[in-house]
């Protein structure tokens, strides 16, 4: 009996970066991870807390989203976050992840 449907199984050369800085308020600690995966949105990991969620500009136009994904407590820090990965997430295009 097979308990479980495997979805997907990719194995995958990935460029990491690891940024950390701060800002008036706070210290920020950060793994990017870029996967032709999730349809080439970044993978964000947030160093301190082990959070993470999936990134792409369009994301960063809404500064609650941020807020929420690193259940961070105001938003001056969610839109401080919003301003640093505007600057240093890439443009992306939809990718089909599945061919």
């Amino acid at each position: 009996m097979n308990l479980f449907e495997k979805l997907y199984d990719e194995h995958e050369n990935v460029k990491v970066r690891f940024v950390g800085f701060t800002t008036e308020q706070s210290r920020y600690d950060f793994g990017i991870v870029y996967t032709n995966l999730f349809f080439g949105k970044p993978l964000v990991v947030c160093m301190q807390t082990g959070r993470s969620t999936l990134l792409d500009p369009k994301d960063l136009e809404d500064a609650e989203h941020l807020q929420h994904a690193f259940k961070m407590d105001n938003r001056h820090q969610a839109e401080d976050l919003c301003e640093f990965f505007k600057l240093t997430l890439p443009a992306t295009t939809f990718h089909t992840q599945y061919e």
